[in-house]
């Protein structure tokens, strides 16, 4: 079944994508460093190591189009960054997969904070429960499937569920952020894994630390 629901005319023509990247977050210098945005870091990395700069869209995103050679050969990826909040994350990727007539949900990869795993902790996966997470249920609102892949990056339970909100939004011990620095750089190298050797070489790879 094709995404949105219904077989739709891309809006643009060009060179086919291989994989649409985004990462969730919140815009603005209030959120930065938070739980919640290290799926805006991991963009921003990978633009960095692929020598690409983001820029601001029509599509309610920071994005970049980037071409990069895997095992020989090209691979055509689009990385980028909502500038909604993280519950409207939806509202940028849903457009951005029509303009760039991405279809398929396995070339469609999110990087997000996970609340079940722990801090330091990456783990990849296809479709799968939301979890309650806002970001992933607008998004699966705007495309009308959950299959799309997922690089989970571990930020702990808050003590209760009602402090969820805060224990995402708020800022992090120096500890518990030099972990997250350093699962940054291991959802990057998830990320680049799935586009140059396939999702499960990825799984296999990434899950098994």
């Amino acid at each position: 079944m094709a995404l949105f629901g219904r077989a739709k005319r891309p809006e643009r023509r060009g060179a086919e994508f291989d994989f649409l990247i985004v990462g969730l977050g919140n815009p603005g210098s209030k959120y930065s460093r938070t739980r919640h945005n290290v799926g805006f870091e991991t963009i921003e990395l990978l633009a960095t190591r692929l020598n690409t700069t983001l820029k601001t869209g029509r599509d309610h995103a920071l994005f970049a189009e980037v071409s990069t050679t895997t095992n020989t050969q090209s691979k055509h990826i689009l990385l980028a960054m909502p500038n909604t909040y993280m519950n409207e994350s939806g509202n940028a990727v849903g457009p951005l997969a029509r303009r760039y007539a991405i279809v398929d949900p396995l070339k469609i990869i999110v990087v997000h904070d996970e609340l079940d795993l722990e801090p330091g902790v990456v783990k990849v996966k296809s479709g799968g429960g939301l979890a309650g997470h806002n970001g992933l249920q607008s998004i699966t609102q705007h495309l009308k499937t959950q299959d799309f892949l997922r690089v989970r990056i571990g930020v702990g339970k808050p003590p209760s569920k009602e402090q969820g909100g805060d224990h995402v939004l708020s800022k992090i011990p120096a500890r518990e952020r030099e972990l997250l620095d350093i699962s940054v750089q291991v959802a990057a190298d998830a990320v680049q894994l799935i586009v140059a050797e396939g999702l499960d070489a990825a799984m296999r790879n990434i899950n098994a630390r």
